[in-house]
């Protein structure tokens, strides 16, 4: 992962995770679905509505408007350099949520969602307890139907 230039003046989220896209991608659904069902909070940029957008994914993908492109900024530590408009940040192409995962929790770690339980009697534990199926009925996963 190469460090990767600053957005385009006025398209610079809030979040240090911006997602750009555009409409009709199955690869950009696919990876927008995955991170909102993670819970991390992102930006999302048409490309196809803002032209600057679609350059800055040009200038990270070899020339081409590969999409979904992420630029994930690093957080402020002590040990990025100080001073001047330096913006540590990467961008993937075409990456996978897990992978946008891991590189937010590298360089960005505050910005991960909370851990969802997934045992316990909470709602999501009642919710799958529910669809626990046939391998509560001692015949396993595998078993006969």
């Amino acid at each position: 992962m190469d460090i990767a230039p600053p957005l385009p003046a006025g398209l610079a989220g809030t979040t240090p995770v911006t997602v750009l896209w555009r409409p009709g991608c199955p690869y950009c659904a696919m990876l927008l679905r995955g991170l909102t069902r993670t819970g991390l909070v992102f930006d999302r940029i048409d490309i196809w509505e803002h032209p600057d957008a679609a350059a800055w994914v040009r200038t990270v993908a070899d020339g081409n408007e590969t999409v979904p492109t992420v630029r994930i900024a690093a957080a402020a530590t002590g040990d990025r350099p100080s001073g001047g408009d330096v913006d540590a940040a990467v961008a993937l192409i075409n990456p996978s949520p897990r992978a946008v995962l891991d590189a937010v929790a590298r360089l960005a770690p505050d910005a991960l969602p909370a851990p969802v339980p997934t045992r316990g009697t909470g709602p999501i534990a009642r919710l799958t307890g529910r669809f626990r199926g046939r391998q509560d009925r001692g015949r396993g996963s595998a078993g006969p139907r």
